[in-house]
């Protein structure tokens, strides 16, 4: 790939925080004010906010050291285990299979909500009016035009990705140019409009569903698994960096990335909490819509609708182009099926953008009745957890580094490298014990990443083949 078509600093910026600001925003303040006093919102944004900073800075590191591992945090699961076997490369393919899934299924969850903006100008997105009846499955006006909205997204998205994926990114950073702005003013907005006697008490219990009082320090436990998946994406900058101008950008890319998405969700969260009162702010469904509409009317909510809009539309474009991305730079890798190698000639993925999509239109057909939809959610779900095993990889391999020196020649480097790999490890596995608590949603999480060794002898096979061509070479 030629220098002028790789990726450049702000672009890969662009890219983390428009994948990490989505959807989640939207609705973050009012799960977290229902889990949360506002002391418990502030303090779980800082410990997740610390946490995410500590595996940022390993995926930082590991892409200094260890440049020719591209594709995510994924790939490092092979570094584990002794190179060459199938350990190493069965536990490669299964976090990238999982991995690929957790995007793919996001991004389409990102697709849907960007229908439901779309509903504030075109109302008739909700129509409840039944069409017809199929396998007993209700079509509704509302239901089959959404279909369609989605399915146009996705398509525009998969054609405007294939004019090159510097072009895509192009677009992807003015989207999340202009949601940063809008998200800043709202953020002033928010301050004239803020309330003190909104955010009192600001310490305060919260209760259970069986009516037993909530402490602080469970509230804080609570809402934190709320705001770790507003950081979902800050890997991005990761997965694209063999495509990345310059090593340091992808480092330098995530971090600032993290810091101004890290702006983004305290100033909101915390200034909704003053724009609303808490009962209202709890009961609400569109918190942030509702925040405007008290202090614009009406108007105010079609701004932030519309604000919605482009935030999503940026967000679906830095999220196919990262579904697409890690199955190729895992092929390369050897850790995936060997047809996602396929590239056209501007040095595109075609078959993984081909074979992504078309498996993100099934899950489209989600929109088409409630019950499907109620499935759908249920499969997000699962997927988020394969987001946190590479998190943990990740760090567990940058302590392996540390541990038997490979790559360090300065004892300092080592010590602190060491300590921000024990940091984030211990975050990892805090979050990954509190996301899989639900024995239910451990079971089917397991289950996704197990489904990959369906195809894993088709990739051992050609791993195996490769190696021994090299052999005949040498």
């Amino acid at each position: 790939m030629g220098q002028s078509k790789k990726l450049g600093f702000w672009i890969l910026t662009a890219l983390v925080v428009g994948n990490m600001v989505g959807s989640g925003i939207f609705m973050i303040p009012r799960s977290l004010s229902e889990s949360a006093s506002p002391l418990g919102v502030l303090l779980a944004w800082s410990l997740t906010g610390f946490g995410v900073l500590m595996t940022t800075l390993v995926f930082g590191n590991l892409g200094m050291r260890k440049p020719d591992l591209n594709g995510g945090p994924q790939i490092y699961a092979k570094e584990l285990f002794r190179k060459g076997s199938h350990a190493a490369t069965l536990s490669g393919f299964m976090s990238s299979w999982g991995y690929w899934i957790g995007n793919l299924a996001g991004n389409i969850a990102i697709i849907t909500t960007f229908a439901s903006f779309l509903s504030t100008f075109f109302p008739i997105l909700t129509s409840s009016a039944e069409l017809f009846t199929f396998g007993g499955i209700t079509v509704t006006t509302g239901n089959l035009l959404t279909f369609t909205v989605c399915t146009i997204l996705l398509w525009s998205t998969h054609f405007t990705i294939l004019r090159g994926l510097e072009k895509a990114g192009q677009l992807n950073f003015a989207a999340t140019a202009a949601k940063v702005v809008g998200f800043f003013l709202f953020i002033l907005v928010g301050l004239y409009a803020f309330q003190k006697t909104n955010i009192l008490p600001f310490s305060a219990p919260r209760y259970d569903e069986a009516g037993h009082a909530i402490g602080l320090l469970g509230q804080v436990n609570s809402a934190a698994l709320t705001t770790l998946w507003a950081f979902i994406g800050v890997e991005s900058a990761v997965v694209f960096s063999s495509r990345a101008k310059k090593q340091t950008d992808v480092k330098r890319a995530t971090i600032l990335g993290l810091f101004i998405a890290l702006a983004i969700y305290i100033g909101i969260s915390m200034l909704v909490m003053g724009m609303l009162d808490q009962n209202t702010l709890i009961a609400s469904e569109k918190p942030l819509v509702d925040a405007m509409v008290a202090v614009m009317g009406p108007i105010g909510g079609k701004i932030l609708a519309g604000l919605g809009i482009i935030s999503l539309l940026g967000s679906t474009i830095g999220w196919v182009m990262l579904s697409v991305e890690v199955p190729f730079q895992a092929a390369k890798q050897g850790l995936f099926l060997p047809s996602f190698l396929k590239e056209n000639e501007n040095g595109l993925p075609i078959f993984s953008l081909i074979v992504t999509n078309i498996l993100g239109q099934l899950f489209i057909f989600s929109t088409i009745s409630n019950s499907i939809s109620a499935a759908f959610d249920f499969i997000i779900t699962i997927a988020t957890l394969s987001y946190l095993v590479p998190y943990f990889i990740a760090s567990v391999f940058q302590l392996k580094l540390v541990m038997t020196g490979e790559t360090y020649t300065s004892s300092r480097s080592r010590i602190v490298d060491g300590v921000i790999a024990v940091l984030s490890t211990l975050y990892s596995v805090w979050v990954i014990i509190a996301g899989t608590a639900d024995m239910k949603t451990f079971l089917f999480g397991v289950a996704l990443l197990a489904s990959s060794v369906v195809f894993y002898g088709k990739v051992w096979k050609h791993k195996d083949s490769a190696a021994d061509k090299e052999r005949a070479t040498a």
